[in-house]
């Protein structure tokens, strides 16, 4: 159905392609753009300059424009990032490959050196010396759901337009290059009064029927139910109707760790964070024996790294994925998320349901006071942090003993949570902080964007904190200064290997370093400094840009972590005692008992552990 959107802007007959892309985004409710300029991208950037309401956020690096655009994402569904040819690109590249990896909505605009140039393969700077100017956008392909270069003066518009529908509906990056001679072609303003059709396209009625009734089925029979939602809820959009689904059902249920805050944690039926064998006791007692469980908007089925084994054991485990759903077996193809949902929700019929509801543990576990002289540990700090949280806070952590920290954390209602489990990218979260920030205040209601992130992943990305200074913007960080890379200390077993440490920086004159004047840095080290902090009213008010660091032991982790870590280090010890048995024995007993211990190493600890260095003993 057309608008009258060119009337409502006070648009000419005629603008420029760069003018119709950047009007499309506002259309979609994007009005941040991240990036760095560059010869071949400035043309389209001084037309951001144009764009009511649109804001043209200038970041210090590619990569942290590429987490910043991924960040902004994650709250208003897409993204938008601007780089010049070549260099500028493969800077960002990083970042896009986790928000391929992740399914966020990214549309990765890259200025190019003109056709002219491009055809006659001149020798250009940003260029590898060699006529191709393809190189590049070639790389981009694998990390993109889509990729195009604006050079068919017949399809510029509906080629903007599907890559942009392509970005918001997938939910993966999109990689747009745009010759720089190509920025200021004309086009017909009239073709904005037309929106973007974002509705799910070439639906299988069939495959959907068979589906719902599988799925309905197996969920009437069950008596140990579950309901996991994973990371592909907020990306598509479907929190209300997941929310339905669990006031609709009396099963418990669960969320993974990126799909924290896609659900109500406050409701009766929420009953943790799964984390596959780093889960807790309570949580790993209903998932890992129930008989159905229903996993929403699944990013992934299994999950192994060097720290933890993630994987659903039930049966009847009905995966949807965002383009298709699994149960047992079968896969049903061309299935999109938000239809199967949708399927489920106007078929179930409750009274069919056989379990009866049971009671849900608690969460969070009720701490003793501590001593105030007592010194800082993660446990503590994160039982006591999800007191001080509230309603609407956006909460970022970066990947490392954050991540793991606010697993154990139980959300008010109308939390965010942003987090990067997947890709794993160090120092991602500053970028993100970024471009939540951005997001939070386009949105009107203020909301309280609030930033853990470890003292070695700071470093990595912390210029991005004097655009957040630049702009004004309020977060509220927690720096976990834990003096280095303590989660790699505890995974490789080496704590006192010297590539995990770093340079100790005086952390609380960042801040003003970057030129904030109006700031709050304060450092807590003992639990009477950490309650007073949380107690303090005036410091939970983003009146301003606020750092905390915290002070933690260097080998101190969230429990989940340290009793890996400790299982871990008691099973490569009982290992290593069975190796020094088996070098006293001649060959052919040693064949014998190296498959004796291949056997047994399933019996020493109660995790999928890997140990490929045995395979040269």
């Amino acid at each position: 159905m057309a608008i009258n959107y060119v009337y409502q802007c006070a648009l000419p007959p005629e603008i420029t392609l760069g003018h119709y892309i950047l009007h499309r985004l506002r259309q979609l409710g994007i009005h941040t753009i991240f990036g760095l300029p560059g010869e071949f991208n400035m043309p389209l950037l001084d037309k951001i300059y144009t764009i009511p309401q649109m804001v043209w956020a200038g970041n210090t690096n590619e990569l942290n424009a590429a987490y910043a655009a991924d960040g902004y994402s994650r709250i208003k569904r897409l993204g938008c990032l601007v780089t010049t040819f070549g260099v500028g690109e493969l800077s960002a590249i990083n970042g896009v490959a986790g928000s391929f990896a992740e399914h966020v909505g990214l549309i990765h605009i890259v200025g190019m050196p003109p056709i002219s140039a491009q055809v006659r393969q001149l020798l250009l700077h940003h260029t590898l010396g060699n006529g191709d100017f393809k190189v590049f956008y070639r790389l981009a392909s694998d990390v993109a759901a889509y990729t195009s270069i604006l050079n068919d003066m017949e399809t510029l518009a509906s080629e903007v337009d599907k890559c942009l529908t392509i970005a918001f509906t997938k939910q993966r990056p999109v990689y747009l290059g745009i010759p720089v001679n190509m920025v200021d072609v004309i086009l017909s303003s009239s073709l904005l009064n037309f929106p973007l059709n974002l509705d799910i396209q070439n639906r299988n009625v069939e495959v959907e029927e068979e589906f719902v009734a599988a799925v309905l089925s197996a969920m009437y029979k069950s008596q140990n139910p579950a309901i996991i939602v994973d990371a592909c809820v907020t990306r598509h959009g479907l929190i209300e109707e997941t929310k339905q689904l669990v006031e609709r059902t009396p099963f418990p249920v669960f969320c993974t760790p990126m799909g924290k805050g896609a659900l109500d944690e406050q409701h009766p039926h929420f009953g943790g964070t799964f984390v596959g064998s780093m889960s807790s006791p309570q949580v790993r007692e209903v998932v890992d024996f129930s008989d159905f469980i229903l996993v929403v908007g699944a990013l992934l089925s299994d999950f192994n790294t060097s720290s933890f084994h993630f994987a659903y054991r039930a049966k009847n485990t009905v995966l949807l994925f965002s383009n298709h759903a699994k149960l047992k077996n079968a896969v049903y193809p061309d299935l999109e998320l938000k239809v199967a949902l949708n399927l489920i929700l106007a078929r179930l019929d409750s009274s069919k349901i056989r379990y009866r509801p049971q009671k849900i543990s608690d969460v969070i576990k009720p701490k003793l006071r501590l001593m105030n002289n007592v010194p800082l540990r993660q446990e503590w700090v994160w039982s006591q942090i999800t007191n001080w949280f509230r309603a609407g806070d956006i909460v970022i952590t970066e990947t490392g003993t954050s991540a793991f920290g606010i697993n154990q954390s139980k959300f008010p209602s109308r939390t965010r949570c942003i987090s990067q489990a997947l890709w794993g990218s160090v120092g991602y979260s500053v970028g993100a902080c970024l471009g939540a920030s951005f997001a939070a205040r386009e949105e009107g209601s203020d909301p309280r964007v609030i930033l853990f992130v470890g003292d070695g992943a700071l470093q990595l990305t912390v210029q991005e904190v004097s655009t957040m200074i630049r702009w004004g913007l309020k977060p509220i960080i927690f720096l976990m200064n834990n003096n280095g890379y303590t989660i790699d200390r505890l995974l490789h077993k080496k704590s006192n290997a010297g590539y995990h440490d770093i340079q100790s920086w005086d952390n609380l004159r960042i801040l003003p370093t970057f030129g904030a004047s109006h700031y709050d840095a304060r450092k807590v080290k003992t639990v009477g400094d950490f309650l007073a902090l949380i107690e303090d009213p005036k410091f939970a008010i983003n009146d301003k840009i606020k750092m905390v660091e915290v002070l933690l032991p260097p080998m101190d982790a969230p429990p989940a972590l340290m009793e890996k870590w400790l299982l871990t280090d008691k099973a490569d010890s009982e290992i290593d005692g069975r190796v020094d048995d088996l070098h006293a024995e001649d060959n052919d007993a040693f064949i014998t008992k190296r498959i004796k211990l291949n056997d047994n190493r399933r019996s020493i600890v109660d995790y999928n552990m890997s140990y490929d260095n045995m395979d040269s003993v």
